[in-house]
C-alpha cells in the first residue's frame, strides 16, 4: 500500500495515547499529504462531512511474527483474547482504523491540503493509508453488541493539580492533558503512588495515581 500523508499530533511517543479515537476529542492534528495527493479535486465534497475515517500503519510497533491471542488493558492485562476480537497492534498486518472529527480542510502554500482533525489517537508523524468519509446512516448501529468490552467501562479517574506550574502554560493544553490524563494511560498492574511521566505537546507530566485521583506533581 502507499503512504499518502502523515499526522501532525502533540503524542510524540506512545504513552499516553487515548486508547480508542474519539476518548479525547479535544485534542488536535493536522494531516498533511504528499505531493502526489495533495490536489485540491481529491478532496472535492469532503468538506460537507463531520467525521472521516483514518486507516494507517502502526509504525512504531511493527514486528516479523504476531500471537493469535493479545492481553487488552481494558481488561486488566491478565486475560488473553483472540487478536481479531481485539484493537491490538499487534496483529498480522499493522493497520489502524481511526474515526476522528474533521475540524476544517485548508489550502496551504507550504504543504497544499492540509486536514484539521480532533480526537485522533495516532501518534506524531504516523503514516496514514487511505482517508473515507464516515457515513452516519452506514456506519452507526446503535443496536451493535460490543463483545467483551460489552459490561466494561473506559476506567476514569479525577485529576488533581499539584504543581503551580501548570496554570502558566496555555489555557488548551491545561484542558488537553487533563482529559488525556482522565482516562488513566496507566498499565492495568500500576501500584499506588508510582510515578509516570507523559510528554505532551512539548510538556513533561509527573503524575502518580492513589485511590482512583491522579496528582499532577510536576510539569516541565
Amino acid at each position: 500500500m502507499k503512504i499518502i500523508a502523515h499526522i501532525k499530533t502533540d503524542f510524540k511517543e506512545k504513552f499516553g495515547i487515548p486508547r480508542q479515537s474519539g476518548l479525547v476529542e479535544e485534542t488536535q492534528g493536522k494531516i498533511i499529504f504528499e505531493k502526489e495527493y495533495c490536489i485540491p479535486e481529491a478532496f472535492r465534497g469532503l468538506e460537507e462531512f463531520s467525521h472521516i475515517w483514518i486507516l494507517w500503519n502502526f509504525s512504531k510497533t511493527e514486528r516479523e511474527d504476531w500471537s493469535p491471542t493479545v492481553r487488552p488493558p481494558l481488561l486488566g492485562g491478565n486475560k488473553r483474547m483472540g487478536v481479531f476480537a481485539t484493537r491490538s497492534p499487534f496483529r498480522p498486518n499493522p493497520i489502524g482504523l481511526s474515526c476522528v472529527k474533521l475540524e476544517k480542510i485548508e489550502q496551504t502554500k507550504e504543504c497544499g491540503t492540509v486536514l484539521y482533525v480532533r480526537g485522533a489517537d495516532l501518534m506524531d508523524g504516523t503514516p496514514i493509508y487511505d482517508i473515507k468519509p464516515y457515513l452516519p446512516y452506514a456506519d452507526s448501529h446503535p443496536e451493535a453488541v460490543g463483545g467483551f468490552t460489552e459490561n466494561l467501562s473506559e476506567r476514569k479517574v479525577s485529576v488533581v493539580v499539584e504543581d503551580e506550574n501548570f496554570y502558566k502554560i496555555p489555557a488548551q493544553k491545561q484542558m488537553e492533558i487533563i482529559k488525556i490524563l482522565e482516562h488513566d494511560p496507566t498499565p492495568s498492574y500500576k501500584k499506588d503512588k508510582e510515578t509516570y511521566g507523559m510528554s505532551y505537546g512539548g510538556y513533561e507530566v509527573k503524575f502518580y495515581i492513589k485511590d482512583k485521583t491522579l496528582h499532577i506533581t510536576a510539569l516541565q
